[in-house]
C-alpha cells in the first residue's frame, strides 16, 4: 500500500515529468506545420449558416 509521503515523492518526480511532456506534446500538435487552414475552416463553422 502506497503511504503519502510515496504517493507525493511519485507526483513531485514523475507525475510532473509526465504532465509536463503532455503539455508539450499538446502544444506541438496544435501548432504543428499544414493545420492553419484545417483550423480557419473550423473557426467559421458557428458563422456559416445552415441550409
Amino acid at each position: 500500500m502506497m503511504t503519502y509521503e510515496t504517493a507525493r515523492y511519485f507526483a513531485d518526480t514523475w507525475g510532473l515529468l509526465f504532465l509536463f511532456l503532455v503539455f508539450v506534446s499538446a502544444v506541438l500538435w496544435v501548432f504543428r506545420p499544414g493545420t492553419k487552414a484545417k483550423y480557419e475552416r473550423n473557426a467559421k463553422i458557428p458563422l456559416s449558416e445552415d441550409d
